[in-house]
This record gives structure tokens, sequence and C-alpha cells, in this order.
């Protein structure tokens, strides 16, 4: 039979998809992990993980007790969580989210929720693709469409905007921009398109631009390139305050709405300390969209 320990070696070695990665994050020896897990399969009878160059992946055994193992790490965290006496959120979480989010609204909003809970360590995961939490890449995670499968809670958190920006320079070197059909003489800035992992980040095929000549899988090159002046990018408008040099384009023609969603592991349902962070920062993100696009308004 597996104890709570065992367990516990199992999903690191799950995340950390090595032996080593497993020790880094057990701070443990990888040969001592390797013992551990070696020692759970002779316990349980059973192959967990195929080993290959590339890392340690699940079999058909351990990707059943995969789940099982994730409700008891749920039920343990929140037992050793309503057992802490301190008043304030405390510990570590982990949240993932797209680069957007994670580089102009969630700095100050992760920051905000600290101050008022000196004990809680926030790390914030900025990665342009959609997290595994199964695999416990984050604790929770931003998105920008809800997940339409797997074991999860998936919570509303506010709606955002973007428009057509670009920088002074760069409109003054250029004809000048009065409808959509002028924007093909233009360079637009925008995402690699094999690379767009969500559909809701289609804003180019939204306005029906061509394909563009300078793009990233990041936001934040994105937008740089348009503080560089480099040519026309649709942004968010709560990126806006963070450079202030930027002019909208074409604001009444081109509006888009898009919404951030919370999306959560179904089993931390039962830690209390997850559910007060999460209403804390669905509080405190729907406040910063609303002040920052009401900085450029």
């Amino acid at each position: 039979m597996a104890d709570w320990d065992d367990l516990r070696i199992f999903l690191a070695v799950v995340r950390g998809e090595s032996l080593s990665g497993a020790g880094r994050l057990l701070r443990l020896d990888p040969a001592t992990v390797g013992r551990r897990i070696a020692r759970l399969e002779a316990a349980l009878g059973a192959r967990l993980f195929l080993r290959s160059a590339q890392g340690y992946a699940l079999t058909e055994e351990g990707q059943r007790l995969l789940d099982p193992a994730l409700r008891v790490e749920a039920e343990v965290a929140g037992a050793l969580s309503g057992l802490r006496a301190a008043p304030g959120l405390s510990g570590q979480i982990r949240i993932g989210a797209p680069d957007g989010c994670a580089n102009y609204l969630l700095p100050q909003v992760a920051a905000a929720i600290c101050d008022a809970n000196p004990g809680l360590e926030v790390q914030i995961v900025a990665l342009p693709r959609v997290f595994n939490l199964s695999r416990r890449e984050a604790d929770m995670a931003i998105a920008v469409s809800p997940p339409a499968a797997g074991r999860l809670t998936v919570q509303k958190l506010t709606d955002y905007h973007l428009g057509l920006a670009a920088a002074p320079a760069y409109l003054a070197r250029h004809p000048p921009i009065r409808t959509r059909d002028d924007l093909r003489g233009h360079r637009i800035i925008g995402y690699i398109p094999d690379m767009i992992f969500d559909p809701e980040l289609d804003y180019l095929g939204e306005i029906g631009a061509e394909a563009p000549p300078l793009s990233s899988n990041s936001v934040s090159v994105q937008f740089n390139w348009v503080r560089a002046g480099a040519g026309v990018a649709i942004v968010h408008l709560f990126a806006l305050p963070a450079a202030p040099e930027l002019m909208r384009v074409l604001p009444a023609e081109v509006h888009l709405t898009r919404s951030f969603w919370l999306v959560r592991h179904a089993d931390d349902g039962r830690s209390e300390r997850l559910n007060r962070f999460a209403q804390l920062l669905a509080q405190e993100l729907r406040r910063e969209v609303a002040r920052l696009e009401g900085v450029r308004a």
C-alpha cells in the first residue's frame, strides 16, 4: 500500500518529469527519489513510469494513480491550512497566466494581496499556452477561454478590452489610418499564426487583417515592438498606461472584448486557503482592469 509520503514522491516525479527534476522540487538526491519510486512500484506491483532520454512519462497504471494522489494531496493541504492559527493567508501559491495578464496585471494584484498577507508567497508563471493543472504546473490558472474538459472548476473573473495602437513616430512616417482598409498599407504586428494556442487570441483574423510581417508568441514582445515604432498592433487597453506615449488607432472601429477565467482543479474546492486566495484574486483583478482601462479612457 502507498502512504502519503510515497504519493508525494510520485507527484514530484510527475511534475519534474525526471528524477533530478523531482529532486529539486523535494530537495532530495535523485538517487533517493529513484529508490523510493522503485519501492512504490514494487509495493503496488505495477510500473508507474516509462523511462526514456526525454524523461519520465506516466504509464497507464501511473495515470490511474494520478487522480487519487492529487485528491490525497488536496485533502492534506486542506487539513494543514485548517490547523494554521494565523489570521492571514500563508504559504506558497503558484498562478499560471498568459503573459499579457502576467506582465501587466498580476504583479500589482499579487503585491497588494501579499501586502495584506505577509506570510504569503506568490509565484507567477507566465507562459503563452494552456496550463495543465492535473499535473500541478500551478495551483490555479488564468485562461482566456473556459476549458471544456477535465476535472476543473471555472470562474469568470472579468471582461477586458483591446484595440489598435501605434507609436507617434511610426504614425508620423506612414500614411494616415482612417479606415480598416488603410491598414493594408501598414506593417502589422501580431501573434505567430501557428502558435495561437486559443482561438480567442486570433485578433487579426477577427478584424480581417493579413498575416503579420512582425510576429511573436509573446504579448510583451509585440507590445515592445509597438513602443519601438515598428508597426501597428492590437494591444490590451490595460497595458497602455505602461506606455503613455502610444496612440490609439481607429478606436471606434476596432474595439475587442475578451474575458479572463480562473481555472482550478476540482479537488481544491475543499481548501479554504485556496478559496480565500481565489476570492481575493478575482476581486483585485477586476478592480485593476477597471482602473487601468479607465486611465486611458
